[in-house]
């Protein structure tokens, strides 16, 4: 059997239909072509430097990333550039990009509903549900109910292990909760519905100062272990889905996709 992009990219569109993704959002295959023959695949939260780098040394055919390259088009590609530098390098190294970012954090069985189920939950339901039809149960951000009151504490330890973390932020309100929004990556946008469906705990990343002293007033606790952090163990975990699909490519993850930010 012989594996191209177009193989692939179909196979990652049943995991995370490209309709899923938000109107913001740049999803896709970003650099390549889909005809190239591919044996090797490294898996990356982001395109940065370093991986394409990695990609290069372990002559990889297409990198998959989570986020996208670019979510607007750019004026121009030039070396000079950041962007443009990474373009130009993937195509000089024959090396594919492809992008699967909102359509796969909402999909059902996606990033979403995998950080919930790695955090010791087995029930959700949906923050934002998706309109399509068809698909009402994908959708952005999970809601949890807990028949008793769980420790702030216990929680905190819960998602250090889980997530494979030693620090997080943390705005705590309350000493016990009971009713859970988790919306993996940059989840402000969403805060306002998880209050109005009950939440006393949100468990996001990229929280702001600002959101974060309104929201503790408003006596909602917020654990931001990061951006990071909250996807990208997740999104490795829900590539299996993908891996199980092709016997004859090999699927690398990339030693060199990390958090930009230091606890110091």
């Amino acid at each position: 059997m012989t594996t191209k992009v177009r193989d692939i990219i179909k196979e990652m569109e049943i995991i995370a239909p490209p309709f899923l993704k938000e109107s913001y959002d740049n999803i896709g295959l970003m650099v390549g072509e889909e005809e190239k023959l591919v044996k090797k695949v490294l898996l990356a939260l982001d395109c940065t430097k370093e991986v394409i780098n990695e990609a290069k040394e372990n002559q990889i055919d297409l990198i998959i990333t989570h986020h996208p390259l670019f979510f607007k088009k750019p004026n121009r590609i030039v070396r000079e550039d950041l962007q443009g530098w990474k373009v130009i390098e993937l195509i000089k190294s024959d090396i594919s990009l492809y992008s699967s970012h909102t359509n796969l954090d909402s999909a059902k069985g996606g990033i979403n509903e995998k950080i919930v189920k790695m955090l010791g939950f087995s029930h959700s339901t949906l923050i934002e549900k998706s309109s399509i039809k068809g698909y009402e149960d994908s959708g952005i951000g999970r809601f949890i109910e807990l028949n008793e009151e769980l420790s702030v504490e216990v929680f905190i330890k819960k998602i250090k292990e889980s997530l494979n973390i030693e620090n997080m932020r943390g705005v705590i309100a309350n000493k016990s909760i009971k009713r859970i929004a988790i919306i993996n990556g940059s989840g402000q946008d969403f805060f306002g519905k998880a209050l109005a469906l009950g939440a006393d705990c949100i468990v996001t990343g990229d929280t702001s100062y600002h959101f974060a002293l309104d929201y503790k007033e408003l006596g909602v606790t917020i654990l931001d272990p990061g951006h990071f952090s909250t996807e990208w163990i997740v999104f490795l975990d829900v590539m299996k889905k993908l891996k199980s699909k092709f016997n004859d490519v090999k699927f690398i993850s990339s030693k060199v996709s990390k958090d930009p930010y230091s606890f110091l």
